[in-house]
């Protein structure tokens, strides 16, 4: 764990939100909504709370981070040019032919990224196989991971999260990503989710249920879990809006996967500098 504030938290929070939306509005493709909804999390992860070496981005005993929900990945680019893990150029070529920034994370391309991820649901299955193998070798290391709302619609989700029951992982750490929208409409919609967190719970996890876009909150669970020993997987149930910081695309399914224009990319370059603490 780094001693980073949580004001110094939020102003990273914000400063990769402006790093992902000028990403896609750059490439003109991405996805913003879920990039924004899941910022604070994966600032505090990396700049708070994972022991990682942007030097040497396999070391053997780094925490682990997958991002299961892979299609947000602008929000962990950001993170991961940010600390240095490559040149932070390379953050204006999201999604161009030869980038290392393809439209879902490549661990074969990206330095940083810990597992290729794309097809949504599978995400959790490799985290848990991350955090069994730490078990297996005696090693420390830890895996987090963001899973989306919609995607725990899938069956894969609850076969990982029982898995992770049986085997006692108490270093893997589950962050859902509750904004309650996905590509087609709200997950109520689609197919209602009932109670996540109490779902997690119910398969043996330790959960949390909080405000995932509180800086504060975040920080204060995650000190909470690293004093756990009681040998149960953890899940962070986080209530987060798709869109934060941005007004017009906050709540609104229609920004799922789309590029902002000139001017709503200088609106929310405006609203997002107004964050800065």
């Amino acid at each position: 764990m780094k001693n980073v504030s949580v004001n110094e938290l939020k102003n990273i929070a914000t400063d990769l939100r402006k790093k992902a939306v000028t990403m896609i509005y750059e490439a003109q493709s991405g996805h913003p909504g879920g990039s924004l909804s899941a910022a604070d999390f994966v600032a505090a992860c990396y700049f708070r709370e994972m022991n990682i070496d942007p030097k040497n981005p396999k070391w053997e005993d780094r925490d682990r981070f997958v991002l299961s929900k892979g299609h947000v990945c602008p929000i962990q680019y950001a993170a991961l040019g940010t600390l240095g893990y490559f040149p932070e150029k390379e953050l204006h070529t999201l999604r161009k032919e030869g980038s290392i920034l393809q439209g879902h994370p490549d661990m074969k391309k990206c330095p940083g990224i810990d597992i290729s991820t794309g097809s949504l649901g599978q995400g959790l299955a490799c985290a848990v196989g991350m955090a069994l193998c730490a078990k297996m070798d005696g090693k420390d290391y830890r895996a987090f991971v963001v899973v989306g709302d919609g995607e725990a619609q899938e069956g894969e989700i609850w076969e990982a999260a029982q898995t992770a029951n049986k085997y006692h992982l108490d270093n893997l750490i589950v962050f859902v990503d509750d904004n309650n929208l996905q590509l087609d409409g709200t997950c109520d919609e689609v197919m209602p989710n009932i109670h996540l967190g109490k779902k997690f719970e119910a398969f043996g996890f330790e959960s949390y249920e909080i405000d995932g876009n509180d800086m504060q909150q975040i920080v204060d669970t995650l000190d909470r879990i690293r004093e756990s020993k009681n040998g149960k997987p953890k899940c962070i149930f986080g209530h987060t809006v798709k869109g934060k910081g941005v007004s017009y695309m906050e709540n609104a399914c229609g920004w799922h996967g789309v590029a902002p224009n000139d001017e709503e990319y200088a609106q929310a370059m405006k609203e997002l500098d107004a964050q800065m603490i």
